[in-house]
């Protein structure tokens, strides 16, 4: 299922092309994938629990996110405040044991920060964020799940990875069991840059190649989430499907100020963002190099 079409809009500091699209697939009876595409936030929720609780669950993080696309100023505490509003409502549900309500959240938002204009990422999950931008493509969020831990330690390579048994198991979720701390990254926008939010539903069955590749020759963001969903589904479909992509049309922040001396404010405390927005880096796959 798609959204109507590619929209134009403006989130703070950056106007943006976006548009999103979501499948049941082709083996599940609910579609328990959510999405927010709203500036200045954008958002793919991975929904998880028996008895439709997955669905409810992220249905409540998109909610409890799209609160804040009325703000006039969006801060990264904000982000932060509307996660543990989400964690609240989902553990109210009450559905305990190995189905507990839970979700992932990959979420991607537009702030001007200083002057400059940033993607202001965070992860909770193994759903995922990448972005092109001229000849970079990366992974920028990095997966909260068992077999990436044993990709960190060097006991499996990424091709490994790809079909090991516990694949589907995520060691971080929003609801499904204590409170988890998300993962952020800031990273300066760039006009011409595509944004791809993304459920596993697709990463799962699209290599990262193909990803590249479609996001690179799709002529809007619209038809670029319709072939992304479309690969996932001639894939297998295993999986909910759900993606969104952003394109930066403009950005909008003016860059920093050139001054000779500290100015006002500069003695004050780094957020935690700022002090650390660096994902862990991700092995290189040695030993599946040919």
């Amino acid at each position: 299922m798609s959204a109507p079409g590619t929209m134009t809009i403006a989130g703070a500091g950056v106007r943006v092309r976006c548009a999103a699209a979501t499948d049941i697939g082709r083996a599940r009876s609910v579609n328990e994938d959510s999405v927010l595409l709203s500036a200045p936030i954008f958002m793919v929720a991975d929904g998880m629990g028996g008895h439709e609780a997955g669905e409810v669950a992220s249905s409540i993080a998109v909610e409890e996110f799209s609160r804040l696309t009325d703000a006039r100023t969006l801060r990264i505490e904000d982000l932060g405040a509307a996660l543990r509003s989400a964690q609240a409502r989902i553990e109210a549900l009450g559905s305990g044991g190995p189905h507990a309500a839970g979700t992932t959240v990959a979420l991607v938002a537009t702030m001007a920060i200083d002057g400059i204009s940033y993607w202001v990422v965070l992860n909770l999950g193994d759903s995922r964020v990448y972005r092109v931008s001229e000849d970079l493509f990366e992974q920028v969020s990095v997966d909260h799940s068992v077999v990436q831990e044993l990709v960190d330690k060097g006991e499996l390579t990424l091709a490994e990875a790809r079909t090991h048994p516990y694949r589907h198991m995520i060691t971080r979720a929003l609801g499904a069991g204590p409170a988890s701390d998300p993962d952020y990254w800031l990273i300066p926008a760039e006009t011409g840059d595509r944004v791809l939010i993304c459920s596993d539903g697709l990463s799962g069955e699209v290599p990262d190649a193909t990803i590249e590749r479609t996001l690179r020759d799709a002529p809007c963001p619209q038809a670029a989430c319709d072939a992304l969903v479309e690969l996932a589904l001639a894939a297998g479909g295993h999986d909910n499907v759900s993606v969104v992509v952003i394109e930066a049309v403009e950005v909008l922040g003016t860059g920093p100020a050139e001054t000779t001396a500290p100015g006002p404010g500069a003695d004050r405390t780094p957020t935690p963002l700022e002090e650390d927005t660096l994902p862990r880096p991700v092995p290189v796959d040695r030993r599946g190099a040919s």
